[in-house]
């Protein structure tokens, strides 16, 4: 499962990368600098965690992690091919997720593609060129299935007038995301793979003096996007990488006190392409270890145990579970089956977030 990181050139994507990500991502002041898609695997911040190996001292403790794809500036004339934009606009369907990340600062020393600072106009720049491929996809479909509507295929004709209504709401200048549609319509929408069906995320990259309370270019992007069912986060990304250059977690702590912070901006991003990724976690404790496991939300106890191993899930049996609260609030395992609070759950058993979980199992 990736999220993938877009935007224009020079609007803080490799520098939101780096932060995020132990991998170093060229950023310079020109456009095209990141060509090649950089990849990094991101810790998931989790207090949980924390807390968990404080109560069961393990030997190692392993972070739920993500991955995070930095995707090369997209510009005008994308979807035609402009700047290499055809391997951009591939790279971005390879994600599950977007990060769109949008200037909201001013910096002379920075320049901009389109010579001033205007959020709005870059994310409808992106959008509009996205939604040109997507047009480009769903004409093709509609063809697809025009051809088998014309056999008297009454589920192929409903399917070709919703893709026209479809194709009505992005000439429009909509996205796929904001288009209605039921559950069985969904199904064939998700095959398409359209990219402005894909969730999103909108960060907006602010100066140090507006980290702590957003300023009036984020105000604007937040009422531009309320009725897409998106995010909103704002963080300065140069301060960002500045704190992320110390190696002392304490110094970190009071750079961010400094700019009246309680956690650094990169960590809020991170949770919520999690969530983006429709991820959860569950975890297992023991002496030899503390982990957390990534699962899609909606596994079932069978589905988790086999993110651990294959054999798990073929052969199992059940699934001990103890919530998280329970675990916290009685100290240890043993304490909480003393208290009657571990439950023994089967097959059909929907894993739940925080869960903390030991599987029996027979192969």
């Amino acid at each position: 499962m990736k999220c993938g990181i877009v935007g224009l050139p020079n609007v803080g994507k490799s520098t939101l990368f780096n932060c995020l990500s132990s991998a170093k991502a060229q950023s310079a002041n020109f456009p095209f600098c990141t060509i090649e898609p950089n990849v990094g695997t991101v810790t998931v911040p989790d207090n949980r965690l924390e807390k968990l190996e404080e109560l069961v001292n393990p030997q190692r403790v392993l972070p739920a992690t993500v991955e995070i794809v930095d995707i090369a500036g997209l510009v005008r004339g994308a979807s035609k091919g402009e700047g290499l934009g055809n391997q951009f606009l591939g790279n971005i369907r390879e994600c599950n997720a977007i990060i769109h990340v949008l200037r909201c600062f001013e910096n002379e020393n920075i320049t901009h593609v389109d010579g001033s600072i205007d959020p709005i106009r870059d994310k409808e720049t992106i959008d509009f060129e996205l939604q040109l491929k997507d047009l480009e996809t769903l004409e093709k479909r509609l063809e697809k299935h025009a051809k088998a509507a014309r056999t008297g295929d009454k589920s192929e004709k409903h399917n070709v007038e919703l893709l026209g209504d479809l194709k009505t709401h992005i000439e429009e200048g909509k996205s796929v995301r904001s288009f209605e549609r039921s559950d069985e319509d969904d199904l064939l929408i998700k095959d398409c793979q359209f990219l402005t069906d894909k969730p999103i995320l909108y960060v907006c990259n602010v100066d140090e003096a507006s980290a702590k309370t957003g300023n009036s270019l984020v105000e604007k992007v937040i009422e531009n996007v309320k009725n897409e069912n998106a995010e909103v986060i704002f963080l300065a990304a140069a301060t960002e990488a500045d704190i992320s250059e110390l190696d002392d977690y304490e110094e970190r702590q009071m750079f961010l006190e400094d700019i009246g912070l309680e956690e650094a901006g990169v960590n809020k991003v991170i949770r919520s392409a999690y969530t983006l990724l429709d991820l959860q976690t569950y975890f297992t404790a023991g002496e030899k270890e503390v982990r957390a496991w990534t699962i899609n939300k909606g596994f079932t106890a069978p589905q988790a145990a086999g993110v651990i191993h294959t054999d798990f899930e073929k052969g199992f049996i059940r699934a001990e579970v103890i919530k998280y609260e329970n675990f916290v609030k009685y100290g240890s395992e043993n304490a909480v089956k003393e208290a009657g609070k571990l439950s023994v759950e089967g097959k059909d058993y929907i894993v739940n977030d925080g869960d903390v979980m030991h599987f029996r199992f027979n192969v």
